[in-house]
């Protein structure tokens, strides 16, 4: 019974971690949160997912272990303990008792033997009366044996809910891997291309998988989760996603989203339709399909990447599917990066006040509806429109993630293209500002950055400056800064610049160098628009101050360029978005164990508080021409009540004495 408590405690130890850490997240998740060392530590044991760890499911079995063996060992002594009387115990032991009292009598015996039953009857025990041959009696009462199957009940409870909770573990699972040869799939390939080896079997009596259905499409497969891969789960019926319905709150958060399926039954013909909500299941078959998430379904992509490198500048068109890669050549060498679209937001509002938005996670949206969001207000918020996510892995194997948005938005009275990219999830976006021009497009900016790779327009540019300084001789100081400032900068940006400046007199140097290299930009762009036959800027009056903040927000992106990690830039042209369901498919027989062993333990613990068990002996012995009466009352809790119901038992047993004789207590 010690180690079974001692396995309890484990459990409810292991049940509050699962309950106050966040299972099966991102191994960064827990790395940004505990640092590496206790990550690595952690991570043998499995606390990221304590449910299905090994030593969870240890204790759980040597719990069941243990505490069957208790119930098989105590149970028939405590039933056998209940029913008996015990009508043959001494006389003379009742002196030992803690609470007796004795008084004597002038009735025989045989009259004192009446009242007593009398008594036992009307306060609902049950007795038995033993007759001995010296003409003394001893009348055994007991009230309340039902108490010891509460013990029974709680002990039965507990493992029958650790039964339940094995049952809808891992643990079938595992047992199937171990003993059937099954292994995880690890690499990308359709459904029909998985080996037996990754299938699990229809039969299989307790799972837990994920079923991604995009719009239009049928599917009779769950995946499950197994170590470092997945392994295919049949369900006994086909699914189809009808359509796929989400509405969404002002603060672009979803309010509420469902799936209406079809139900295809093949083995008995049977079809029928249901919506599937947060909280409203599909149940059939015993399989329940849970509305858990939702997600994109291949939606189609019309793409522009632009080049950041050489002196190239017209967008390549191509097409791309999210949840697909596909090569992307940036340059008429024939370079290339590898892209895969990750995700198509076509709904995005945010706060723009406190800076650059930053995309929440897929789950933080399916949060606000499961009710563990917070509901942003909608103060500040704007819909910035459709964004763009995907990764970019260079020959390398070098990759990053990029979101870029649709239309231009505006931060700080400018519209401008925001180019975003992180390491990883955990990171938070960084963005590169690309200024709009006329037509809400960055082709003017991206012409400007090509004519910035072109040494002899950089030094036309520079001359144009300095003739605008004063400077009309060719070759002179002024041009000659002004040249190789700007050809430093657009390399390597301000810290090209810097660099080779001392620590003290770098500030000096950029308040120097900034105004140079924003008025010869200007004469680059001019170049720029004569080289197109359009008309140089002019920056008077009011449209000339928003055409010098172009210039400003065009140096700015410049100087973050250098940090731009990608050769090119994808920016989307249009889209046909394919929703998709993510749901939940699982099959838990141990879920009505559960429900079982919760009952059995609710009956034991409220017959072992409200049921007490209470044992009367009544020793009635002749004496002279009366009686000597010894009584004794006991009960496994000698509590309060207790000892309460025994002052009352002792003043009805002392008026069992006609003449009041003699009282020993």
């Amino acid at each position: 019974m010690r180690f079974a408590i001692s396995l309890l405690v484990f459990i409810c130890v292991a049940s509050l971690i699962g309950t106050v850490l966040a299972q099966n997240q991102p191994l960064n998740v827990y790395i940004d949160q505990f640092g590496p060392f206790w990550t690595a530590l952690f991570d043998k044991f499995t606390i990221w997912n304590v449910y299905n760890s090994w030593w969870f499911l240890v204790i759980m079995g040597f719990l069941v272990v243990s505490t069957t063996l208790c119930v098989i060992r105590h149970t028939p002594k405590m039933l056998r303990d209940s029913r008996t009387f015990r009508e043959y115990v001494r006389g003379t032991s009742l002196r030992a008792f803690p609470h007796r009292v004795e008084i004597t009598s002038s009735h025989t015996p045989q009259d004192n033997l009446a009242p007593i039953q009398q008594w036992l009857k009307a306060h609902g025990y049950a007795y038995r009366v033993r007759d001995d041959e010296d003409g003394s009696y001893m009348v055994a009462a007991k009230k309340g044996g039902a108490n010891r199957l509460g013990y029974i009940f709680g002990h039965v409870a507990i493992v029958v809910i650790c039964i339940g909770g094995l049952l809808d573990s891992e643990l079938p699972i595992r047992i199937q891997a171990w003993l059937g040869d099954k292994t995880p799939i690890t690499e990308n390939m359709f459904i029909s291309e998985v080996p037996p080896a990754g299938r699990l079997s229809l039969s299989n009596p307790s799972y837990r998988a994920n079923m991604l259905l995009p719009e239009g499409a049928k599917t009779s497969h769950a995946i499950v989760s197994y170590g470092e891969g997945v392994l295919i789960q049949p369900v006994p019926f086909i699914v189809e996603l009808k359509r796929f319905i989400i509405d969404y709150y002002s603060t672009g958060m979803p309010s509420n989203f469902k799936s209406e399926v079809e139900v295809i039954d093949e083995e008995n013909g049977k079809r029928f339709t249901q919506v599937i909500e947060v909280n409203e299941p599909l149940r059939y078959r015993g399989v329940t399909i849970y509305q858990s998430g939702f997600d994109d379904g291949g939606s189609k992509l019309v793409l522009s990447a632009y080049p950041l490198q050489g002196a190239e500048y017209e967008p390549i068109r191509l097409k791309g599917v999210v949840g697909e890669s596909a090569p992307v050549i940036y340059n008429q060498q024939g370079d290339s990066v590898e892209a895969t679209f990750t995700e198509l937001r076509v709904f995005n509002v945010e706060d723009l006040t406190d800076g650059d938005p930053q995309p929440k996670a897929l789950m933080d949206h399916v949060a606000s509806v499961a009710g563990s969001g917070v509901k942003p207000k909608d103060d500040h918020l704007t819909n910035v429109g459709p964004s763009i996510h995907y990764r970019l892995t260079t020959k390398d194997g070098q990759a990053m993630e990029y979101v870029n948005y649709m239309a231009p938005m505006t931060l700080d009275g400018f519209p401008v293209f925001l180019l975003g990219m992180r390491r990883n999830q955990a990171d938070f976006f960084r963005y590169v500002r690309i200024p709009a021009d006329a037509k809400s497009s960055m082709t003017e900016f991206m012409q400007l950055r090509a004519a910035a790779t072109d040494t002899a327009k950089l030094q036309l540019a520079a001359k144009r400056f300095a003739m605008r300084s004063g400077q009309m001789e060719a070759g002179s100081l002024i041009e000659l800064a002004a040249f190789k400032t700007i050809d430093t900068f657009v390399r390597k940006g301000f810290n090209g610049i810097i660099e080779p400046v001392p620590e003290a007199e770098r500030e000096r140097i950029l308040g120097l160098t900034v105004p140079m290299l924003q008025m010869t930009l200007l004469e680059l762009r001019n170049l720029v628009r004569e080289e197109h036959g359009l008309a140089p800027i002019d920056y008077s009056g009011d449209k000339g101050a928003h055409e010098e903040q172009w210039v400003q927000l065009a140096l700015l992106a410049f100087a973050n360029l250098p940090e731009y990690p990608a050769p090119v830039v994808l920016t989307l042209d249009s889209f046909d978005q394919v929703q998709a369901s993510v749901f939940q498919v699982s099959r838990s027989p141990g879920m009505y164990i559960v429900y079982t062993g919760s009952l059995f333990l609710v009956i034991g613990v409220f017959v072992m508080i409200y049921v007490r068990d209470r044992r009367i002996w009544v020793w009635v012995r002749p004496q002279d021409t009366g009686s000597i009466l010894t009584a004794a009352m006991t009960s496994q809790r000698r509590n309060l009540d207790f000892q309460q119901e025994f002052q009352r038992f002792q003043t009805a047993f002392e008026r069992l004495s006609a003449d009041r004789g003699n009282q020993h207590v």
